[in-house]
């Protein structure tokens, strides 16, 4: 058996084991690396090291850390009831202003997980109350978590945008932003005239009196034996919380105060947008450096913050990205590559890695099997047949639309968060409607952004 294919069999039993294990993929790729590296590729420490990505894990230690100073000052909960408010009643418009809150979560810099598992208990919640379906308002929630993944200061368009520079690719953060974006609002409109959205409108408005209330059940530890043990990060979804009340409410239905705390991060935020958008600032660096006005400001805000850190995350693409420099280092890629080649059929081949991606994205990592396919991508776009920036926006669609499966992190949140529902058939649901988006999204996201050659 020759070492490339060793390598790719070695990468293969990390996501199985990752996913039926409940073991940090990153963690397993790190004695992935050291394993096939010193005893396959015959490399020194030095030599496996060499593929560690420390721009991208400065970009998810900085970014991650804001976030959570927000988190922990309340600065989302007030963002989450200020959305909340919005509707003003209106119960049509509630599934979408979910879509769009989760949304701007991770645009900003929350990972997936962390943006849902902030709402989904109030949405949820909020579908119980209005009778609005559980599944239309779990799927709203995540696929509004994926339309703001991949922002160019996000932690998914951080670490595709990293990957797509740190392997010599023609990128653009804006087409892959907008593609997903495109994609999944796309695909929540469907959701909305297919599963209630057209009544919710004949309905009109009712008393908008249970702001407050929308938090207040978290969401339950059980998963009723439905197997979301396979997740997203480390393997093991982690539970859902409410958005938790403040000290300081004002009384107007558990609205929370804009207190000095939180003004001065919703400020940081602007300033990070701007600073990476308007003046090409590095993300991470940024990010760092607000955290650290603001914890020097609030250092009790700082000392939960850092326990609050993706530090999952961090070590799932590091230990990942870690390993794919090993299989750079021994010829791996560039094997795998001619052989994707070789199939004859470009189209083919693209379509075909779509598909991998969306398969495995909804039992194991969204983040760590692009950080894989990417890379193994390279030599196959480099022949210059098929776009790279279509194909690598497909490909991050593909991997990330399928999050609504109850086996990934997001699916398994939605489901935790859902009170007075029959766990077992919300489970079927998600599950059958999980099925249906891996069957159907990559090949259309093929056909839209592969087949036209974009990039």
């Amino acid at each position: 058996m020759s070492p490339e294919l060793v390598s790719i069999l070695v990468l293969v039993v990390v996501f199985v084991i990752a996913t039926t294990r409940s073991v940090n993929m990153g963690a397993l790729a790190f004695a992935a690396a050291f394993g096939v590296g010193t005893l396959v590729a015959d490399l020194d420490a030095d030599g496996i090291f060499a593929g560690f990505p420390g721009d991208l894990f400065v970009v998810l230690v900085g970014v991650t850390y804001l976030f959570a100073i927000a988190r922990a000052n309340g600065t989302t909960d007030w963002l989450v009831h200020a959305a909340v408010r919005l509707v003003r009643g209106r119960v049509a418009l509630i599934p979408w202003v979910m879509f769009a809150l989760t949304g701007a979560l991770t645009a900003i810099g929350a990972v997936s997980p962390a943006a849902v598992a902030i709402v989904a208990p109030i949405a949820l919640s909020f579908a119980t109350r209005y009778a609005i379906s559980p599944l239309l308002m779990g799927t709203m929630v995540v696929h509004g978590a994926q339309a703001g993944g991949f922002s160019p200061i996000s932690i998914y368009g951080s670490i595709v945008n990293g990957i797509v520079e740190r392997e010599g690719l023609p990128g653009s953060e804006v087409t892959l932003f907008l593609a997903s974006l495109i994609a999944n609002l796309l695909i929540a409109s469907v959701l909305f005239a297919l599963f209630g959205g057209r009544k919710l409108w004949a309905r009109g408005s009712v008393p908008a009196d249970g702001a407050d209330e929308a938090g207040a059940r978290p969401a339950g530890k059980e998963n009723a034996g439905t197997g979301t043990s396979g997740t997203g990060t480390s393997g093991t979804a982690p539970t859902a919380v409410a958005v938790r009340p403040d000290q300081d409410t004002d009384g107007t239905g558990g609205a929370t105060r804009l207190t000095p705390a939180r003004t001065a991060t919703l400020v940081a935020l602007v300033a990070l947008v701007v600073a990476v958008l308007g003046f090409d600032l590095d993300a991470g660096l940024t990010a760092v450096t607000l955290a650290v006005v603001l914890s020097t400001a609030w250092p009790d805000d700082s000392r939960r913050a850092v326990g609050e850190i993706a530090w999952s995350t961090v070590l799932l693409i590091c230990g990942v990205l870690t390993y794919v420099g090993v299989l750079e280092e021994m010829g791996t890629i560039s094997w795998a590559g001619e052989g994707v080649g070789g199939i004859g059929v470009p189209l083919l081949a693209a379509v075909l890695l779509c598909y991998i991606g969306a398969i495995v994205s909804a039992f194991a990592s969204s983040v760590g099997i692009m950080g894989a396919l990417i890379p193994l991508a390279v030599p196959f776009l480099a022949q210059g047949e098929i776009g790279a920036v279509g194909m690598v926006a497909a490909l991050a669609v593909s991997a990330t639309v399928v999050d609504v499966s109850p086996f990934s992190t997001n699916g398994a949140l939605v489901l935790a968060a859902a009170p007075d529902v029959d766990r077992e058939r919300f489970f079927r649901q998600l599950m059958i409607y999980g099925g249906i988006v891996v069957a159907a999204v990559p090949a259309l996201a093929w056909l839209v952004l592969v087949v036209p050659g974009f990039g």
